[in-house]
């Protein structure tokens, strides 16, 4: 299993307040695996507003140089695409086709999406019937789809596993969270029913008390959790805090190591 970053997590080191201070989100690959050893990296389209292609394919010639690829581009803004207003759908889907293109130029190999939808048959339906019409768009980019779960329709786990399953195809998937698997009362159960389903997991980072303890739950268990179901894609260290990043994400990749390694003998 490969041990890599989401970039939001180094959001602290990007801010533009912190002038010549600040890590241009250029310099992201070469930081990650020089400094932080992870060997890949998600993400978010937030940090990606405003981009032009040219830059996009700048950002993917710095990752591959670093041996650092872009892996996910994740939209990180729910998407109203089982509403019942076809226009407002319409702008939803046009936008996920956008998304394609974009990933497609960094070179990733899956585009993960948060659907906002209530969770009753209608949206569910929608839902499908919508995501399955801009598949052979985004199966041309060569990408996966991956649902993150979010609250309403994908919350439960069974829920969204059936609806992958209703959507089909080879290119639809999962991209759990550690941090929704523990909102779900059992994160243990969660993940081991979504990670079958999963291109990468997102190891949510929240801090560690002073003992050197994940605060929020147990990383080891839940990367266990994964590993029993045969989970081996990417595991992207996703740390939401704001001080002391490199110094967090340093900890939580000893730690997810030692579990992977644990795993392995």
């Amino acid at each position: 299993m490969l041990l890599t970053l989401s970039t939001r997590s180094l959001l602290p080191l990007c801010d533009p307040g912190k002038g010549e201070n600040g890590l241009p989100l250029m310099d992201l690959p070469e930081f990650a695996i020089s400094q932080l050893q992870l060997r890949g990296l998600s993400v978010p389209t937030s940090m990606l507003a405003g981009w032009s292609m040219p830059e996009l394919d700048r950002l993917r010639d710095r990752a591959d140089k670093a041996a650092c690829p872009c892996l996910v581009l994740i939209e990180d803004k729910p998407l109203l695409i089982g509403d019942p207003d076809e226009e407002a759908a319409d702008t939803v889907t046009d936008r996920v086709r956008m998304l394609a293109v974009a990933a497609n130029r960094l070179g990733c190999n899956a585009l993960g999406l948060m659907i906002a939808a209530k969770d009753d048959d209608d949206h569910f339906d929608r839902v499908v019937e919508r995501i399955r019409a801009i598949m052979p768009d985004i199966e041309r980019h060569e990408l996966n789809v991956l649902l993150l779960p979010t609250d309403g329709l994908t919350f439960e786990p069974d829920r969204l596993a059936e609806l992958i399953k209703r959507i089909g195809g080879f290119r639809i998937g999962s991209l759990p969270t550690f941090q929704h698997a523990a909102r779900t009362g059992n994160a243990v159960e969660t993940l081991r029913k979504l990670a079958p389903y999963a291109g990468a997991v997102l190891a949510t980072i929240t801090g560690f008390n002073q003992s050197g303890q994940h605060r929020d739950y147990d990383l080891k268990e839940l990367v266990h959790a994964i590993r029993s179901v045969g989970f081996l894609n990417t595991l992207a260290i996703d740390y939401t805090g704001k001080k002391d990043s490199v110094a967090v994400i340093e900890q939580a990749r000893t730690i997810l190591q030692d579990a992977l390694d644990t795993e392995m003998e």
